[in-house]
């Protein structure tokens, strides 16, 4: 992000409307590689075409905040890497963890990982670093650490359900693997800060607190999401694109103001809950207006989203959820114009 991209998201943070209205999207390898026109491998085992395909979004959408920006990852395999997760990466498909959890009783076993060695991390930052130079050069800034939410990481350790499962059947193992994981990531997202100074937001996804109730999320995710982002950070974004009707209104007093959500509840809805205290990020549907629709589809879900709010305070039109696969560029100017109209 640019300085006054940041200073605009800022703004908007603190509840001031601003013009023109700024719009953001989340970025990352389901949707920028084949959209540079590389394949996802490419991009994820070469430096210098990450860079260009990052630099290419940045020309070719000036006007668009693009979240967290420069995002540095390898998918879902980045967190699991490394618990020593098996990391699987096809030529042009999304990569894949396999499991180390087999058992609940592998869980007594499990350590906290080192990110400064372990798994993929290291390459990550170390792209970043590498790429630092480039990326300012552009006249842009790193500016989130970036990882997977707690429930999110466990999920991938041993399989959603199996997760969700043990929740309900041994409570206590499920408090020993989140608390490892929380552990984890808060070192995690501390090496990032202190290895890139211009860094002052943190992302964290994670879909899985929209899989369980309202009880289930005060236990097994309030507290643990409440601890990461208790951090002196001016950003504090989350990304939940599955259902968040049970767990949206605990997230401002969890510390978060700026929210990416899915589709469940409209643009009034969600700001009506964060009203003055968490700003939204979204949210027409990605996958079947934004990606497949055409540009009169495209800008009459965008009329419809901002026709039920009475201003633009706390709100960045968006998509629900992150960029999908296969949206093309006129798509997404469709998008802009018709928000700018």
């Amino acid at each position: 992000m640019t300085d006054k991209q940041w200073t605009d998201l800022l703004t908007v943070i603190n509840g001031e409307e601003i013009k023109p209205t700024p719009i953001g999207f989340i970025i990352d390898s389901p949707w920028l590689p084949n959209w540079y026109g590389i394949s996802i491998l490419d991009y994820f085992s070469n430096d210098e075409l990450w860079l260009k395909s990052n630099l290419k979004a940045i020309e070719t959408f000036p006007e668009v905040m693009f979240l967290p920006g420069f995002w540095s990852e390898y998918g879902m395999c980045t967190e699991p890497s490394a618990f020593g997760a098996k990391s699987v990466f096809w030529h042009n498909e999304f990569p894949f963890a396999d499991k180390v959890i087999h058992t609940n009783e592998d869980i007594d076993a499990l350590t906290i990982p080192n990110p400064e060695t372990d798994g993929l991390l290291p390459l990550m930052l170390n792209r970043l670093k590498l790429m630092q130079k480039g990326i300012e050069e552009s006249g842009h800034k790193i500016r989130f650490s970036v990882s997977r939410g707690p429930l999110n990481v466990a999920s991938f350790l041993m399989g959603t359900t199996e997760l969700l499962t043990l929740m309900m059947m041994d409570p206590d193992r499920a408090h020993r693997l989140l608390r490892i994981v929380t552990d984890f990531l808060s070192k995690w997202h501390q090496v990032q800060r202190e290895a890139i100074p211009s860094i002052d937001g943190i992302l964290m996804l994670d879909d899985i607190v929209g899989f369980v109730g309202e009880d289930e999320f005060k236990e097994f995710g309030y507290p643990y999401l409440k601890e990461l982002y208790d951090v002196d950070q001016s950003v504090k974004f989350f990304h939940n694109d599955a259902d968040c009707t049970m767990s949206v209104k605990y997230y401002p007093e969890i510390g978060i103001n700026l929210y990416n959500p899915g589709t469940h509840m409209s643009l009034a809805e969600l700001k009506e809950v964060g009203i003055g205290k968490m700003t939204i990020l979204g949210n027409i549907p990605p996958r079947d207006v934004l990606a497949a629709g055409s540009a009169e589809d495209i800008t009459n879900a965008t009329k419809e989203m901002l026709a039920g709010i009475s201003n633009l305070k706390n709100v960045i039109p968006s998509c629900g959820g992150g960029m999908p696969p296969g949206v093309k560029t006129e798509n997404i100017k469709a998008f802009i114009d018709a928000v700018r109209i």
